[in-house]
């Protein structure tokens, strides 16, 4: 299991200070929520903030845009160089063109799928991404539970994408007691966000989310 830390459950002013002492042994990647308030009704945060972030730590950058016109925005990150770059499927009708120019850049492609989107919306995606990030709570809306029925939908895509290097992520009502089902149905990447930074010890969190798991390690 590997985790990326959203920095939309943190005070945003304490970054600075916060950031420094977060262990990558334990915290894989920080997940950058960039929300323009047009595809979802809230807006969070741009490049300037991540690359303030970048600045900050040596974990790797899972930016993920919730955004209309991802064309238009995606080429901002690029100078930045994060891991990942995710866009919505549902934001574009340019996704294999827009996933190449992302891998041409130096990074990897992440799509994502709200709740409501069918896997079949991506089939065509796959020789072109390195990543599926399936939403499983409405994006652009804090602290949500988990959806029903998000363990089936990991399910299908795992097996949609056995026999691959794409990585399966999931985003939003993560918890220490849906942990192990999540894993156990195949996501390998965790966005965590009330659930590492409840309290003051992150690390500690993240310590135990994936002793949780660790046993269903060989499974994935």
């Amino acid at each position: 299991m590997k985790l990326s830390a959203s920095i939309l459950a943190t005070r945003l002013s304490s970054l600075d200070s916060l950031l420094p002492t977060l262990d990558p042994t334990l915290i894989d990647y920080i997940h950058m929520d960039i929300m323009d308030g047009n595809y979802v009704p809230q807006i969070s945060f741009g490049e300037a903030l991540t690359k303030e972030v970048k600045e900050l730590t040596q974990i790797p950058l899972d930016v993920h845009l919730m955004v209309k016109n991802p064309e238009q925005e995606v080429p901002k990150y690029f100078p930045l160089q994060p891991a990942y770059i995710t866009f919505h499927a549902e934001t574009t009708n340019f996704g294999v063109r827009l996933a190449e120019e992302i891998r041409k850049n130096g990074c990897k492609a992440g799509v994502s799928l709200n709740p409501g989107t069918p896997l079949t919306a991506i089939e065509h995606l796959l020789p072109y991404i390195d990543l599926i990030l399936l939403m499983t709570v409405d994006p652009g809306f804090y602290g949500q539970s988990f959806v029903r029925g998000g363990l089936d939908k990991i399910q299908k895509a795992r097996e949609m994408i056995l026999g691959s290097s794409i990585v399966l992520e999931m985003d939003g009502g993560l918890t220490e007691s849906n942990v192990v089902d999540i894993i156990g149905s195949g996501a390998e990447l965790c966005v965590a966000g009330s659930a590492l930074f409840k309290g003051a010890h992150p690390n500690e969190n993240a310590r135990k989310l994936k002793g949780l798991t660790s046993h269903l390690q060989k499974k994935i």
